[in-house]
């Protein structure tokens, strides 16, 4: 397993195909994103996450690491790449999986081994295994019915689990859940990671793998929309939710989280519709869960609507809204289903307001957001009539705001 290709350079290729080389492995990273694969080759990065940087450029001098845009043979093969959703329906989109597939496969010898780990439905490896076997009838695959049968191409399914903005340390230290589709093959994809990961290496098949990951973020997302649900029913009660929460938590066996302006990120607000896609009768826990958490940044653009309407009707004729934050969580630059982002664009629409969007981790706005202005921090607060704080950044915690502003606290930062 000396020779690793990664295919997916984002926010959990890189740092997996960089450790990889931090720890001796001679590795390829393949993106179709020319500016990825350039700014890589170059020591650099194109993400944001504390501490990679330096290991990119070391494992770049070294000669341990290139960016390319097409894959070589390798012994193992890792694919990160997106699976996001078809449509509005919710239907899961495997096509970047498919094209990694098709490139792919004219590569594979007999003995090499190839892990899934983009975040996918039930069944997902399966299906990249017909897609592999499909153009290579010289080489057997393995079956997932068939767990003790020998192939000549070992697959398994691995899902990522780190937190953004710890991912360096995570990949190392958490424990890692590796299903093959035969023993066999999990036994090769643990060799893969043994290379550097400290954390248990669990082994499983690998629908039950994947089943693990929606389960995980589905776990979370349940909890965090019963949060949700208790801000809005507090809101209404007149009720100051932090505080309830705070004091219920003193009860020795519970521990509800924080609400928030939604729920966002590339895998909790996602990964749990994969699990209802396929069973819509049976998930309705979590299908009521993915609804409330989606519906919460309206209930966010109603209240700062309702406070423009109020200045509007006191003589403000178009007041100023200041939103701060734009990622999907604190502190890092990922805008990826980010609720904040959804509640900006449907903001930047109303013709009542001027709309001014704070975001300290970006330098320019997203596609979607053009017709913004990214103002910092001291700018929007001195020219807002309202602020509404949708992502408590540590530069919001520090701010002190004037007192003669609405402010629509969505996070609990006051």
């Amino acid at each position: 397993m000396e020779n690793i290709c990664v295919f997916g350079l984002g926010y959990i290729g890189l740092p997996t195909a960089a450790m990889f080389a931090h720890h001796g492995a001679n590795v390829t990273g393949v993106d179709v994103n020319q500016h990825a694969v350039d700014t890589i080759n170059q020591g650099r990065i194109h993400i944001v996450e504390p501490g990679l940087e330096a290991i990119v450029k070391k494992a770049v001098d070294n000669g341990k690491l290139k960016a390319s845009l097409k894959p070589v043979h390798s012994d193992a093969y890792l694919i990160a790449v997106p699976t996001p959703f078809k449509g509005d329906d919710h239907t899961p989109d495997l096509s970047y999986i498919q094209s990694v597939s098709k490139a792919l496969a004219p590569l594979l010898e007999k003995g090499d081994v190839v892990i899934l780990e983009s975040t996918s439905p039930v069944g997902a490896t399966e299906q990249m295994v017909e897609w592999l076997a499909d153009a290579r009838s010289d080489l057997t695959f393995p079956k997932y019915d068939e767990p003790d049968t020998e192939a000549d191409i070992f697959i398994a399914y691995c899902p990522e689990r780190v937190l953004p903005g710890k991912v360096v340390e995570e990949l190392i230290v958490n424990d890692r859940v590796i299903g093959g589709m035969t023993k066999q093959s999990t036994l090769k994809a643990k060799e893969v990671y043994r290379r550097f990961v400290t954390g248990e290496l669990l082994e499983t098949n690998s629908r039950t793998a994947e089943m693990a990951k929606l389960t995980e973020n589905a776990f979370r997302d349940v909890n965090i929309a019963f949060a949700n649900e208790l801000s809005m029913i507090s809101d209404k009660l007149n009720i100051n939710v932090w505080e309830l929460i705070e004091l219920a938590n003193h009860h020795p066996r519970v521990n509800i989280l924080q609400p928030g302006a939604g729920v966002g990120g590339h895998c909790i607000a996602v990964d749990p519709w994969f699990i209802v896609n396929k069973n819509p009768d049976e998930a309705r826990i979590i299908r009521s869960a993915r609804e409330i958490n989606d519906y919460k940044p309206e209930w966010v653009i109603e209240k700062i609507n309702t406070e423009v309407a109020k200045l509007k009707s006191e003589g403000i004729e178009k007041p100023t809204v200041a939103l701060l934050g734009l990622a999907f969580k604190p502190n890092i630059d990922d805008l990826r289903e980010s609720p904040a982002v959804n509640i900006a664009k449907k903001m930047l629409t109303n013709a009542s307001a001027t709309v001014l969007l704070v975001e300290p981790n970006i330098d320019k706005l997203p596609k979607g957001l053009e017709s913004g202005k990214l103002a910092t921090l001291k700018e929007a607060t001195d020219k807002a009539d309202i602020v509404a704080i949708l992502v408590a950044h540590d530069e919001f915690k520090k701010e002190s705001l004037p007192n003669d502003i609405k402010v629509i606290d969505a996070v609990g930062i006051i």
